[in-house]
């Protein structure tokens, strides 16, 4: 079934790892079920300083991000990944429901790939795990050199 977000079709998500952080139990709970559902292992946490341990025994293919949380707010949260030589390559999602030219800015500073702003939609986390993170291409079917068909003969020496 294609993506009705960018046209490209539906990729195999199983086993995709994604950690998500926020400290609303409804956002966590509604991503849990969003991402498990189309195969991937979800890991959730309450807080930036709880997801970094979480993060280094997970060792997870992508991150989502609340900027809002008590103690490390998702900045600093997402400084931190970003900083670390092991997980500046995995893709850290910022989550908020402010969507100001001005918390974007910061998100990027931060050194965020993407910025959703609250609610989010199915479509919108499977679109930014499409765009952010790199899956492998559905499988072809190998050919063999014996089934690789001639390429038809084509007489260009003139009569």
């Amino acid at each position: 079934m294609p993506d009705t977000l960018n046209n490209t079709p539906e990729r195999d998500l199983t086993g995709l790892k994604v950690v998500v952080v926020d400290d609303s139990k409804t956002i966590l709970r509604t991503a849990e079920v969003l991402l498990t559902e189309q195969g991937c292992w979800v890991v959730t946490a309450g807080d930036g300083f709880e997801s970094l341990s979480k993060i280094a025994s997970f060792k997870p293919d992508v991150i989502f991000v609340d900027i809002m949380m008590p103690r490390l707010d998702g900045y600093q949260t997402c400084s931190l990944i970003k900083a670390n030589r092991q997980y500046r390559d995995t893709p850290v999602i910022l989550l908020s429901s402010k969507d100001s030219i001005f918390d974007m800015a910061r998100g990027r500073l931060a050194g965020s790939d993407k910025y959703l702003t609250k609610p989010f939609t199915k479509d919108d986390l499977l679109a930014a795990i499409y765009t952010h993170v790199k899956l492998p291409e559905a499988s072809k079917p190998a050919v063999t050199p014996a089934e690789t068909p001639e390429p038809p003969f084509i007489d260009l020496i003139d009569e």
